[in-house]
């Protein structure tokens, strides 16, 4: 009753069956675990179209609904401003863009200038904007102050920011934008 070579051979047989078995089984399991990942990489793909779509979609309605800001304050904004004392003979209004000399690229963006012999001013025009804003509309202020001072225009430059919305905050940051000396953009 010991080990003969049929049943030697037998559990060999046996044991080659389960490896085969086994190896199927992991194959299927491979396949299954491939298309599962292509499946799932097809999602991700579909997923990052949509996100890319609803990003341009709100990116035109955030342009769409500046625009209508802008066509609300641009009709009254000369009248706002000669109450002020500023009387000005030319309104340029959607996106009056400076460009670098060398490179062409777009370095600063006024959503209207208005402007007379004596004065500049840039508006920025916001549904409601931030203290960043702010910060941004003065380095585009200085870059309005370069782009003139080139020109040999000594025009004072002033800078205003019109929102819908506007915060105590924001109001804050513009006064303190616009008393500060060192930061002023109206400099002649």
């Amino acid at each position: 009753m010991g080990l003969t070579f049929e049943k030697v051979w037998a559990m060999f047989q046996e044991s080659d069956r389960r490896m085969q078995r086994l190896s199927e089984e992991t194959d299927r399991k491979i396949q299954e675990t491939a298309r599962q990942m292509q499946e799932t990489d097809r999602k991700i793909q579909e997923v990052a179209r949509h996100i890319k779509e609803t990003d341009q979609q709100i990116g035109r309605l955030g342009n769409r609904f500046g625009e209508l800001a802008e066509h609300l304050v641009a009709p009254n904004i000369v009248q706002k401003f000669n109450v002020l004392g500023f009387h000005f003979d030319e309104i340029s209004a959607r996106h009056q863009v400076i460009k670098d000399e060398r490179s062409g690229q777009k370095i600063a963006e006024f959503d209207i200038l208005l402007e007379n012999g004596e004065a500049i001013i840039g508006v920025e025009v916001k549904a409601k904007p931030s203290s960043d804003d702010v910060k941004d509309h003065v380095r585009r202020l200085r870059i309005l102050r370069l782009n003139k001072d080139k020109k040999g225009d000594k025009r004072r430059i002033y800078g205003a920011l019109a929102g819908a919305i506007m915060t105590d905050a924001v109001k804050t940051a513009i006064l303190k934008a616009g008393s500060m000396p060192s930061r002023r953009p109206a400099i002649r």
